[in-house]
C-alpha cells in the first residue's frame, strides 16, 4: 500500500488553494457513502459464507459420529442465513441500479444458491452497464456453458481473456468448459478431438503460468495429459511432480501419489508405481489403490491368450 502523500508545508504554497466546486464535493461525499455501504454488504456476504462453511464442516463431523442434522434441515438453515444477505443486495441495487460491482457480487451469490437465472439477469445487466468489464464476460461464459449456449460460452471466455490476459482464472475456467463441451468445440473451432484436448492443455498451462502456486490449477493441467495420444509420460510425470510440490495437506499429496503411480504404470515402470502407491496412506484412496495394484499385476503377468474353443456343456440326461 502506498503511503498517503504528505501535505505541502505552508511556506511552499505561493498561491491560495482554489476550493473545489460544491457539486464536486457533494458527488465525492456521495460516492464515499455508497462505497462504504457496498463494502459493508461484501463483508456481510463473506461472513455468511464463512458461517455456512463452518456449519457444513461441523455437521459432516457430527454425521461421521452418527449424529448431525438432516440435509433438508441444514439447507433450510443455510437459506435463511443467506436471505438476509440477498435482501441487502436487493435493497442496495434498488437504490444504486448502475453499480456494476454489486450486480457482479449479487450474481455470484445467486449462482451459489443455484438461482442460475437470477445470476444471469444480474450479470447481463452488468454487461449492459460496463461492456468492457472482463469479470462480467467470465461469469456469463460460465452461466452460458450451463445452459448449452456454446457459441456464447467460447466467445465470452475469449473476450474475458482479451480484456484481461493476465488473469489466470479466466484461462482455467475456459479450459474446463471447453473440456466438458469438447464435442461442440470440434465443430466451433473446426478441430479434431486431439486438437481440442491440446487447446485445453494450452489454456490450463497459461493458468499455471500466471498463478504457479495454485494447486488445483496444477492438478488440472497434469490430468489433462491423460487425454493425449500417445501419453507424454515424462511431461505428465513432471506436471504431477510439480503438483505434488504445491499440495497443501496429506489428502492432496496422497491424491498426487495415486496419479504418479498411474502414469508410471502406463509407462511400464511397475516397480516404481508400486513404490509410489506404498506412500498412499489415506483410507479414502484405498479402493483406487487396490484397483491400480491389480492393474499393475495384470500388466506384469498378462494371462496367455488362447484360441481353444470353449468347452461344451455336458448334455443333460
Amino acid at each position: 500500500m502506498l503511503a498517503a502523500a504528505a501535505a505541502l508545508p505552508a511556506q511552499a504554497q505561493t498561491h491560495p488553494a482554489t476550493p473545489p466546486a460544491s457539486g464536486v464535493v457533494a458527488a465525492s461525499a456521495t460516492n464515499a457513502v455508497v462505497e462504504k455501504e457496498y463494502q459493508a454488504l461484501l463483508a456481510e456476504d463473506d461472513a455468511a459464507q464463512a458461517e455456512v462453511d463452518r456449519w457444513i464442516v461441523e455437521n459432516n463431523a457430527f454425521k461421521a459420529k452418527g449424529a448431525g442434522a438432516p440435509d433438508a434441515e441444514l439447507n433450510a438453515r443455510i437459506r435463511t442465513r443467506f436471505d438476509k444477505v440477498r435482501s441487502g443486495y436487493e435493497r442496495f441495487i434498488a437504490a444504486h441500479p448502475d453499480h456494476v460491482r454489486a450486480r457482479l457480487a449479487y450474481g455470484s451469490l445467486l449462482s451459489d444458491l443455484q438461482d442460475e437465472l437470477g445470476a444471469r439477469v444480474q450479470w447481463e445487466k452488468a454487461l449492459e452497464l460496463d461492456p468492457g468489464n472482463p469479470a462480467v464476460y467470465n461469469n456469463l461464459a460460465g452461466a452460458y456453458s450451463e445452459t448449452g449456449q456454446v457459441e456464447k460460452t467460447f466467445e465470452f471466455f475469449a473476450k474475458a481473456i482479451e480484456l484481461k490476459p493476465d488473469e489466470a482464472l479466466y484461462y482455467h475456467n475456459f479450459a474446463n468448459s471447453l473440456w466438458v463441451l469438447r464435442k461442440a468445440g470440434l465443430k466451433y473451432y473446426k478441430l479434431d478431438e486431439q486438437q481440442v484436448f491440446t487447446k485445453c492443455l494450452g489454456l490450463f498451462s497459461n493458468a499455471c503460468r500466471l498463478d504457479p502456486a495454485n494447486f488445483p490449477f496444477a492438478s488440472d493441467l497434469a490430468q489433462s495429459y491423460y487425454a493425449l495420444q500417445p501419453l507424454p509420460f515424462e511431461t505428465a510425470l513432471k506436471a504431477w511432480t510439480n503438483a505434488l510440490s504445491l499440495a497443501h495437506d496429506d489428502l492432496e499429496r496422497d491424491g498426487v501419489f495415486v496419479h504418479l503411480a498411474r502414469v508410471k504404470m502406463l509407462a511400464g515402470q511397475y516397480k516404481d508405481a508400486r513404490r509410489q502407491l506404498g506412500a498412499v496412506k489415506n483410507p479414502s484412496y484405498e479402493r483406487l489403490k487396490t484397483s491400480l495394484l491389480l492393474s499393475i499385476e495384470e500388466r506384469e503377468h498378462p494371462k496367455p491368450a488362447t484360441n481353444a474353443p470353449p468347452t461344451a456343456n455336458p448334455a443333460k440326461p
